[in-house]
C-alpha cells in the first residue's frame, strides 16, 4: 500500500522517503518547494528519486483543499501518511507570521480532512516540535508535562495542530500521533539551522553568531535516529478500543542534552578550523536548553537513538563538502 509523505522534499521528508522505497515500498510525495530556503537543496534531495520505482511527486501546497481532496481520491489505497511539510523556524515566525498559520493550521486542517477520505488509512504520524514546551523549566522535557507557555509563534502553531489532530482523532476516529523532533541534524539538513550556518561560515572565514553568551544546550538528534524512531511509531497506531481518542504524542530526541559550545568544539575538529566566535543576546522566542524523555517512545515502539554528536556531526560535514564542492 503507497505511504503519502508531505514534506518530502524536506531534510526529514526525503531521509524517510529513501528508507521507505528501499523497502520496496510506493511513495506518493507531497511538497510546494517554497522559498523559505534554497530551493536548489530540495530540489536536489528530489534527484535522488529521479527514475525509482515507487515514486510519485506532486508539487502542491497542503492547505490547498481542493488539490489535497483530489489528491486522495486519485490514490485511494494509501494506509499510511507522514505528515512532515511545515512552515518551521521560530525566528522567521517573527518576520512572517501568516506563513505558519496558513501551513501549519490550515494546512493540518487540510490534511486530516484528506486522511478522513482513505478508506484503507492505518495511522497518521505528523511532526510536531520540542517547541511546544516554551517555558518549560522542568527537565527533561516530559510528554505529560503541561505546554500552555509557547514562547513563540511557531511553537503556538505546533501545539495548535496537536489538538486540532486530537479532535479529529476523537471525532473521526482517526489514528494519529504526533512527533515532538528535538533539533535534528546531520547530512541534506536545513541551511536556517545552527549547523550548517557555522560550517558554512567557518569555511568561510566569517565570525559565527551564538546567542545567549554561548550558555545554551541542546538535545541534538541525528537524522538516522529521526528516522528509525518515526518509521517506528508509523507502524505502530495507537489502538482504537472505544475509549479515549486513538491519538498519541511523543518525543524522538538523542535522550542527551548537549552545550552549544561543545557542538562547536566538536565542528571546529571536524572542519580543522577554528571558529570566530561572535557572542550575541537570547533571540526572541528562543529557549536556553532542551532535553527529551523518551522512555514513552523506547516503551512503544522501540525507540533507540545511538548517534552521538561525535559520529554525527563529521558525517554532516563530509556532506556538506562533498554538495558544495569543497
Amino acid at each position: 500500500m503507497p505511504v503519502l509523505i508531505t514534506g518530502v522534499a524536506g531534510f526529514i521528508g526525503s531521509h524517510i522517503a529513501k528508507v521507505l522505497l528501499a523497502r520496496g515500498e510506493t511513495v506518493i510525495g507531497v511538497d510546494n518547494l517554497n522559498d523559505y530556503y534554497d530551493v536548489a537543496l530540495k530540489e536536489a534531495r528530489l534527484a535522488q528519486f529521479e527514475g525509482e520505482k515507487g515514486f510519485v511527486f506532486h508539487k502542491l501546497d497542503i492547505a490547498d483543499k481542493e488539490a489535497m481532496l483530489s489528491l486522495a481520491g486519485q490514490y485511494p489505497d494509501i494506509d499510511r501518511v507522514v505528515h512532515l511539510a511545515a512552515q518551521a523556524g521560530v525566528r522567521y515566525s517573527l518576520e512572517n507570521p501568516y506563513a505558519y498559520i496558513h501551513c501549519n493550521i490550515s494546512g493540518q486542517l487540510v490534511v486530516l480532512e484528506t486522511c478522513r477520505l482513505l478508506p484503507k488509512l492505518k495511522h497518521l504520524v505528523y511532526a510536531s516540535s520540542s517547541s511546544v514546551y516554551g517555558g518549560n523549566t522542568k527537565l527533561p522535557f516530559s510528554v505529560e508535562d503541561r505546554v500552555d507557555d509557547p514562547v513563540s509563534l511557531y511553537a503556538a502553531t505546533k501545539k495548535s495542530a496537536e489538538l486540532i489532530t486530537a479532535s479529529y482523532a476523537h471525532l473521526y476516529r482517526l489514528p494519529a500521533t504526533g512527533l515532538r523532533f528535538f533539533t535534528v541534524y546531520g547530512p541534506w539538513g536545513r541551511p536556517d539551522m545552527a549547523l550548517y550556518i557555522f560550517t558554512q561560515k567557518i569555511l568561510a572565514g566569517e565570525p559565527i553568531p551564538v546567542f545567549n553568551q554561548g550558555n545554551m544546550k541542546r538535545d541534538f538528534t541525528y537524522i538516522d535516529d529521526i528516522v528509525a524512531g518515526t518509521l517506528g511509531c508509523l507502524g505502530h497506531p495507537p489502538p482504537d478500543d472505544g475509549g479515549p481518542a486513538p491519538h498519541r504524542v511523543y518525543n524522538l530526541g538523542n535522550n542527551h542534552s548537549e552545550p552549544l559550545m561543545k557542538l562547536i568544539e566538536t565542528l571546529e575538529t571536524a572542519l580543522g578550523k577554528k571558529a570566530e566566535i561572535h557572542f550575541e543576546s537570547m533571540q526572541p522566542g528562543d529557549v536556553k536548553e532542551t532535553s527529551a524523555d523518551i522512555e514513552a517512545s523506547i516503551r512503544d515502539f522501540g525507540f533507540k537513538p545511538t548517534t552521538s554528536i561525535e559520529e554525527g556531526v563529521p558525517r554532516f560535514v563530509e556532506w556538506y563538502r562533498d554538495y558544495h564542492g569543497i
